[in-house]
């Protein structure tokens, strides 16, 4: 009997890993990406908000505090769902909590594998000091990753992964990692 190829692949890390970069690789491929911060991003612009880290903390821990721990996932479900209907795969890029994986496992089962991104903390907080996009000192970056491990279960997916890719190179040399892991497990766009 041969194992199916997964059909959605979760890509987890702390911020800074290189998440990001491997979903935009993958859309850029032809998958379907679904990013779980869009949830929250949405939610801050939709109250009229600037979208900031402090805004993004505040939606997130409400949803949270008010929907549970798996909030994001249960918002993210219909979606997800709805793609599968006509994507082979899709790449869910930021599944957060621990609450978040025991809600969608059950869901998708053996079609979902989970990809950790790990990068040294000094490279990971490097990176985010020098991204365009909602730069963080090395303090800020330290304090969100108490928070995420503390108060968001984000070790949980990490330590639990089918895979795992280390970004300490190139982002060239990542997602060469990431193209030979699909291509050994079969999954299309």
């Amino acid at each position: 009997m041969t194992q199916k190829s997964p059909r959605a692949i979760a890509l987890v890390g702390m911020a800074g890993s290189g998440k990001t970069i491997c979903a935009k690789h993958l859309e850029a491929r032809g998958f379907y990406q679904f990013r779980f911060g869009s949830i929250v991003t949405d939610e801050v612009a939709r109250r009229g908000l600037p979208i900031n880290p402090d805004n993004e903390k505040t939606v997130r821990e409400e949803f949270r505090a008010n929907e549970g721990m798996d909030a994001i996932a249960k918002r993210a479900l219909p979606h997800l769902q709805q793609a599968l209907q006509t994507h082979n795969s899709i790449i869910i890029d930021g599944l957060y909590s621990f609450s978040e994986y025991k809600t969608l496992r059950p869901i998708f089962g053996d079609e979902m594998v989970i990809i950790a991104i790990f990068s040294p903390r000094h490279m990971r907080y490097a990176r985010l000091a020098n991204r365009p996009e909602r730069p963080l000192t090395a303090q800020e970056a330290e304090l969100r990753d108490y928070a995420e491990i503390e108060n968001i279960e984000k070790g949980g997916p990490i330590a639990i992964a089918d895979y795992m890719l280390v970004n300490d190179g190139t982002p060239d040399a990542l997602l060469a990692q990431l193209d030979a892991l699909l291509d050994t497990l079969g999954v299309k766009p």
